[in-house]
């Protein structure tokens, strides 16, 4: 299912063979994706940057649909993944772009300016805002919110575990996680079930029929095929992956991001609710380069689906503003 009109092609990248699609001409704009997403997470951004002078470049990131997908959690460590961009960047014959992060996918594009120097023009970055290094283990700090309530990061860390229950019914865990993550439901309502005795599946909230607003049964259907022929374990890895990363980058700690910077969340986003207010300011006090917030009303995690519009249009005046 190509909707897109974007070339589709597997590059090696250093040790991974990497699935990406790729839509037009011009400076290089990289999506990454979180979770659960996939290249395909970008498709109405694509053409718009294609058709506005940009070459649109989409990976499915590593544990992801046509990507690689390593076994071991330590494999998706940052050394790792910002390994994966330069790859690719390498792999498509691109100097530097600019890098459009999600999700997980936001937390690694914090890091590419000082982990990849050179090969970073300007980030937009979704959902996630920075935020400085905590002096806690993540696996420690995410255990001790399961101690008070369900928290699906704790969750996700146990080996096999989450694995089994979602792999048992991507369509339904797809369904619900959408749309409790959306501007139509209060994602910190799960916080109300106790960790004990209760599966991902258990909390969520029973999901509306499709199609909504913002994703049709076409688009619904293409993630169930992907994940149910791929599972879930390479997206749970970079969960996993938590306490790896909190040590790299000990012994490298975060600089200031000065180079241009683009934020984008809904007002609805639970990432707000979960992170803080405070947690803007601290954006501010370490990314110097921020030039630009957008809080989009009525739109939740998946800002770039639910308000694909407004998002667009954002993106294009800030790489318009670039140049």
């Amino acid at each position: 299912m190509d909707p897109l009109n974007a070339a589709s092609r597997t590059v090696d990248v250093g040790g991974l063979r990497m699935h990406v699609l790729d839509q037009g001409t011009g400076p290089a704009v990289v999506m990454c994706h979180g979770f659960p997403g996939l290249a395909y997470s970008w498709r109405h951004q694509m053409p718009v940057l294609a058709a506005n002078g940009f070459r649109a470049v989409a990976p499915d990131m590593r544990g992801y649909g046509g990507t690689g997908r390593p076994a071991d959690p330590r494999d998706y460590a940052r050394g790792a993944t910002v390994a994966d961009m330069v790859g690719l960047l390498d792999a498509l014959e691109i100097e530097d772009a600019v890098f459009v992060g999600h999700d997980f996918g936001a937390a690694l594009v914090w890091d590419l300016p000082q982990w990849a120097p050179g090969r970073v023009r300007a980030l937009i970055q979704l959902s996630v805002p920075r935020r400085g290094d905590s002096p806690v283990l993540p696996s420690t700090a995410n255990a001790a919110q399961a101690e008070k309530h369900f928290f699906h990061l704790h969750y996700f860390q146990q080996p096999g575990v989450a694995d089994a229950e979602l792999d048992a019914d991507p369509a339904g865990f797809l369904r619900r996680v959408f749309w409790a993550l959306s501007g139509e439901y209060r994602y910190l309502d799960i916080f109300r079930h106790p960790s004990e005795g209760n599966g991902y599946l258990d909390v969520l909230p029973e999901a509306p029929p499709l199609p909504w607003p913002w994703l049709s049964e076409a688009e619904f259907d293409h993630y169930v095929e992907v994940f149910t022929r791929t599972g879930f374990t390479g997206g749970l890895n970079w969960y996993r992956a938590a306490d790896h990363i909190w040590r790299e980058k000990r012994q490298r700690p975060d600089e200031p991001v000065t180079l241009p910077v683009c934020f984008v969340t809904g007002d609805r986003d639970p990432v707000r609710q979960i992170v803080g207010a405070d947690s803007m300011n601290e954006m501010r006090a370490s990314v110097p380069g921020l030039a630009e917030v957008h809080v989009i009303p009525g739109a939740g995690h998946f800002v770039q689906m639910e308000a694909a519009d407004q998002v667009n249009q954002i993106m294009l005046g800030f790489l318009t503003g670039l140049a």
